[in-house]
């Protein structure tokens, strides 16, 4: 019998779980073929760790490693670079390695996944999108409004615009300011600011994933060379690509807003007027900042869609494989990192979240989110996807017992989780390697040679959670777009804040009606 259950749904919902199952997985079609199914689930439907490639590699490890997590019931691997990596990122040898790690999987009948990127956030391509693509990076990536009494802006060339507020409208004199150097008045400079480069990204800095091309450099730079070296298996032992928090994020900064090289001019296509004179409304309440900020974070949200959603997800349709990952779901109401979550899980074949470390203390934004799980699961149930992944444990800490994984992954998969990532099955612990991020899934714990039955559990009940029909029967409409027009860079505002309070009231009050209705239903 399955029972209703509080879902978001752009939004939220109740439904009564679960969904039909994906392409490539086998239908199930009747509580016996369920049963039959249950004792021993595909390996499809079983945990697929991170397995964090961190140090030299060689085709005796993978071997060995791979043994090891099939022994244990692991189903598959999201071969994941990280920090601490010696061997050459994308270089032959990593590939050779990857195709050898393909068909040992294979051969054990578990799945090999990717992940795209040397560590993270992805786009980068660990370093080499910047290196081969300048421009990705180079040409400015935020705006920091800089006020001044006396007009006496640098020779750096940072200023791309100069306006002086006459009559409480701004005024441009970008072209005029050598006739107002010096003089009093209220100048508002718009100073261009680069992300900061750095020995995480290669020795050069995050790109912008909002400029035309980035993302098509960034595949053709990732992806070819795993097409030559798996071949044939894109799409059946090899499922799938990880993306790993992808973001819009502006430089840090007091007053720091995000650019693009065409930012002014897509924003007037967009909307039918000039946003150089209205900037300031979205660091201050002045003019109809509420509309001009909807505006804004509604076309940085459309062209974060449309060039890097997009073109992700027409690659992985074209070669039948799934797109999963996930963004910075952490953050709602805020539009710092990416204006709605929801609306780029809708270009996902398989939609994720990660939920991370074990107490409210620190981190409550992450542990026991109820919000952010019930968003994944009613985008992927109004898009028509089966599975839903979440990134699961990391963070928190060796002293991980089975009692927490279980807590933990339980309340995931009542939500509506069905596909479990573990976060981190670690190559090797060598060095300062062994503060990552821990936990680790692998060899390295004490407990390893126990977990299988973890593995079993979570095996079968994302088989289970993968089968039967869903029905949506209650709305509740999730104020994102509204949450914008009360931001502000530096942090939420109290409006904000009081907003997320209202609506996680909401969701309260939801749960209680649900209960009511599972105890009517009952009694009927």
């Amino acid at each position: 019998m399955f029972s209703p259950q509080l879902s978001v749904l752009s939004f939220l919902i109740f439904f009564i779980s679960c969904s039909i199952p994906e392409k490539g997985d086998k239908k199930i079609e009747s509580f016996s073929q369920l049963s039959e199914l249950f004792e021993d689930p595909p390996a499809s439907f079983r945990t697929v760790p991170f397995w964090v490639w961190n140090g030299e590699l060689t085709m005796e490890m993978i071997d060995e490693q791979l043994e090891d997590f099939y022994l244990r019931g692991i189903g598959g691997v999201f071969v994941h670079p990280r920090y601490g990596l010696i061997t050459e990122y994308l270089s032959q040898e990593w590939f050779d390695l990857t195709a050898h790690a393909m068909q040992k999987a294979k051969s054990l009948g578990m799945d090999l996944w990717i992940y795209d990127e040397n560590s993270y956030p992805s786009g980068f391509a660990g370093g080499h999108v910047p290196d081969q693509m300048p421009e990705s990076y180079n040409q400015g990536q935020g705006i920091r409004i800089v006020k001044q009494s006396v007009l006496q802006p640098d020779s750096s060339g940072r200023y791309i615009h100069i306006f002086k507020m006459e009559n409480d409208y701004l005024v441009d004199i970008t072209t005029t300011v050598a006739n107002e150097t010096g003089s009093k008045g209220d100048y508002y400079l718009y100073e261009l600011h680069n992300y900061p480069n750095g020995g995480w990204f290669g020795g050069y800095s995050y790109v912008d994933l909002l400029l035309p091309g980035v993302t098509e450099k960034f595949i053709e730079v990732t992806m070819s060379g795993y097409e030559k070296a798996i071949g044939d298996e894109f799409g059946d032992y090899m499922p799938g690509i990880f993306t790993d928090e992808p973001n819009i994020a502006p430089p840090r900064g007091e007053n720091m807003l995000r650019w693009t090289p065409d930012l002014f001019e897509q924003f007037e296509k967009r909307w039918g007027y000039d946003l150089r004179p209205n900037l300031l409304s979205l660091v201050e309440d002045k003019g109809e900042y509420g509309r001009i900020r909807h505006n804004y974070y509604g076309l940085l949200l459309e062209l974060f869609i449309e060039r890097w959603s997009k073109p992700w997800y027409e690659y992985t349709e074209e070669k039948g494989i799934a797109w999963t990952g996930h963004y910075w779901e952490h953050g709602w109401p805020s539009p710092h990192h990416g204006g709605d979550n929801m609306a780029m899980y809708a270009w996902h074949q398989m939609p994720g979240i990660d939920m991370l470390f074990n107490s409210w203390e620190g981190r409550p934004d992450q542990f026991g989110n109820v919000r952010a799980v019930k968003e994944l699961r009613s985008a992927a149930n109004q898009m028509g996807r089966v599975r839903t992944l979440s990134e699961t444990y990391g963070g928190s800490g060796w002293d991980l017992s089975f009692e927490d994984m279980k807590r933990n992954g339980d309340w995931e998969y009542v939500l509506g989780v069905n596909f479990m990532n573990q976060h981190l099955s670690y190559q090797t612990l060598m060095g300062d390697r062994k503060h990552d991020f821990p936990q680790s899934f692998s060899y390295q714990v004490p407990w390893w040679e126990e977990y299988r039955s973890q593995a079993d559990y979570f095996g079968r009940l994302s088989l289970a959670m993968s089968s039967g029909e869903q029905i949506n029967e209650i709305l509740v409409i999730e104020p994102t777009s509204t949450a914008w027009m009360y931001y502000s860079p530096g942090g939420e505002t109290a409006r904000l804040e009081e907003l997320e309070s209202d609506f996680r009231t909401l969701v309260d009050e939801l749960e209680r009606l649900h209960v009511e209705y599972d105890l009517a239903c009952e009694n009927i």
